[in-house]
């Protein structure tokens, strides 16, 4: 018999550190289920002991050599994803999780993710689990991702989880490109449409100003007020303030969404735009419904998992809600009940994971929603590109309809007192 020390979530979510006798660490993880807790790491107390005495010896040294590497930026999504199903395939295949990490970081190009290998090989082999090695690079791997590992480790099915991560990672990575590159088109389409007009006051219109003088004829109020208009855009900087605009209203929300009330006020905001407030609520409930499953069918526990979810959700307003919701589930209570309670989600995904809740599948219908509202997005956010392109065309050729009139009104007064 071997004493393991250990580190488990007990039923309020709230993380217990003890020792425990068994023959193995697989008797030690039964032992300690048996007490109702969830086991997030077991290691032997020796071990443990040794290591402690080490660190800063042989770990520090190997580290060390590590730490002369220099890199600049993060880890893009796509790269993270790739590592993830490709370190998914070598453990399946049975290789030694340390051999799988340089394995994979002798076939990564120079850069951040190939020094981050480095680090995280360095940690493994100096005794630490990969969640661990892991720990130290939040930037790149996030609660959602060490938990998963960890969730993995303790379960003995690393591969399979790593798998359902590159899964989750992917599917929200295409999610986030479909949205993008549906809005890349309008986007471009205001932002040219904003330079003609502005080229066309700055150097347009004030050769037709010019003329009328000549003409000593008095214009009517429209010419007038496009003069006016023509006039501050090209002589007092107008220009400047309509190109710096939009860029001045980004610092702007950046500034205001520093402070959480100034981002609550913000998201409560987007949420009330038509169209592009239901494409930032369904995207909530999508990511959210897949963060939860992911972590529940990983074996997380429950309140670990819906506190992951809640910071992953990138709404303030959902994150509210899913506090009173983590908030009425440490109490006691399901998930369904309060969730419905806090009115942010539609009829249909409460049930589902009352269902869900009742037959034990709460992580399947939670994948379900997700997958169901991916679907939903898409058609919404081609909605929205069908509704934006009449808009712009209509609102672009108002304007250019209006210089049009305003310049041709004096003209056609012109011509009549020449007649005349």
């Amino acid at each position: 018999m071997a004493n393991f020390h250990y580190e488990a979530m007990n039923a309020a979510g709230q993380t217990v550190k003890a020792e425990i006798e068994a023959a193995s660490a697989a008797e030690a993880l039964t032992k300690i289920r048996t007490t109702g807790y969830f086991p997030t790491k077991v290691k032997p107390a020796a071990e443990r002991r040794a290591k402690s005495k080490t660190a800063g010896g042989d770990d520090g040294k190997h580290r060390s050599q590590k730490g002369w590497n220099i890199s600049i930026g993060g880890v893009s999504t796509g790269a993270l994803t790739e590592f993830t199903s490709q370190l998914s395939t070598l453990q399946d295949a049975g290789l030694p999780i340390l051999r799988s990490l340089k394995i994979l970081w002798q076939q990564e190009r120079p850069g951040v993710l190939k020094n981050i290998l480095a680090d995280v090989a360095a940690g493994v082999e100096g005794g630490d689990t990969l969640s661990e090695a892991m720990t130290r690079h939040p930037k790149t791997f996030n609660r959602l991702y060490v938990n998963m590992v960890q969730a993995g480790e303790t379960g003995g099915v690393l591969d399979l989880i790593l798998q359902r991560l590159a899964e989750f990672m992917d599917k929200a990575q295409r999610l986030r490109r479909r949205i993008i590159g549906a809005m890349i088109y309008p986007t471009a389409v205001i932002m040219f449409s904003i330079l003609i007009v502005t080229g066309i006051m700055m150097f347009v219109v004030p050769r037709f100003a010019d003329i009328f003088k000549d003409f000593r004829t008095t214009l009517p109020g429209l010419t007038v007020a496009l003069m006016q208009v023509a006039d501050f855009i090209a002589h007092r900087h107008g220009w400047a303030l309509v190109l710096g605009s939009p860029v001045a209203a980004w610092f702007v929300m950046k500034l205001v969404g520093k402070s959480r009330a100034g981002r609550e006020a913000l998201d409560r905001m987007k949420l009330k735009v038509p169209i592009v407030g239901r494409i930032i609520a369904k995207t909530a409930v999508a990511r959210f419904s897949r963060t939860l499953g992911t972590l529940l069918a990983a074996g997380v526990p429950i309140l670990e998992a819906m506190a992951i979810a809640r910071d992953t959700v990138g709404n303030v307003v959902y994150e509210k809600a899913l506090q009173r919701v983590l908030e009425a589930v440490r109490e006691g209570e399901s998930v369904a009940a309060p969730l419905r309670a806090t009115k942010v989600c539609d009829g249909i995904v409460t049930n589902m994971i009352d269902v869900g809740e009742e037959t034990g599948d709460l992580d399947k219908m939670l994948l379900k929603i997700a997958d169901k509202y991916d679907d939903q997005v898409d058609v919404l956010v081609g909605s929205l590109v069908s509704l934006l392109e009449p808009v712009m065309v209509i609102l672009l050729g108002g304007i250019v309809g209006t210089i049009v009139v305003a310049l041709f009104l004096p003209l056609v007064k012109i011509l009549q007192s020449m007649g005349t």
